[in-house]
Order: structure tokens, then C-alpha cells, then sequence
């Protein structure tokens, strides 16, 4: 029989190696998490701005026709942002399927080295 001596460098190696891929996917989706929060954000901000605008405009104007005319340009200024922000977000979400897609690649790639090695 063959005593071997306990290693704890060897363990916590094998230890990182498994949980490697855990771990970059844990941080990859708390930045994306952030994005994610940081666009809603600006996004809830496009939409208080043009409410405060909208009140200004209804304050301010002195007859059904201008407050039409700055109604409509209001709404077109809004149009544009959300359309800009609908944008940013598809790239969001392209970028989150790449990370994954990559990710993966990586772990399969990982593990077929070892299977491979073992």
C-alpha cells in the first residue's frame, strides 16, 4: 500500500480549474446585470425628461396650435432616443450571446483537453 502525502496546492489547483468556468460566467453576468441596470436607467431618464418637457411645453404655450406644434416635436425627440436606445440595446444583447457563445467554446474546449490528457 502507498501512503500519499496530503497536497493542498494540487487540490486548490484542480479546485480553480473546475471552477473556473463558474466563476467568469458569475462575473460576466454581474457586468452584464450592470449594463443592463445602468441602460434602464437612461432609459427612465429619456422619459422623465420628456415628461418635464411636456409639462413646460403645456405651461408655457399660449394657444391649442403652438402647444400642438411643440406636442409634436416633443414626441419626435422622444422617437428618436427610444429609437437610438432600442439600438443600444440589441447591441447589449448581441454582445451578452457572444460572451456566452465564447464562453462556452472555451469550457468545451477546456474539458475536451482534459479528457483528451486523462
Amino acid at each position: 500500500m502507498t501512503d500519499r502525502t496530503f497536497d493542498p496546492t494540487a487540490w486548490l489547483e484542480a479546485y480553480r480549474d473546475a471552477f473556473a468556468p463558474v466563476h467568469k460566467a458569475q462575473q460576466d453576468g454581474l457586468k452584464t446585470l450592470e449594463r443592463f441596470a445602468r441602460f434602464q436607467y437612461a432609459v427612465a431618464g429619456d422619459y422623465l425628461e420628456s415628461s418635464l418637457a411636456q409639462l413646460q411645453a403645456a405651461v408655457s404655450s399660449k394657444s391649442p396650435a403652438e402647444y400642438l406644434g411643440k406636442q409634436t416635436e416633443l414626441g419626435t425627440r422622444l422617437g428618436e432616443k427610444v429609437s437610438g436606445r432600442v439600438h443600444e440595446l440589441i447591441s447589449l444583447s448581441n454582445e451578452m450571446q457572444g460572451n456566452f457563445a465564447q464562453a462556452a467554446n472555451e469550457t468545451a474546449a477546456r474539458t475536451a483537453r482534459k479528457v483528451v490528457a486523462a
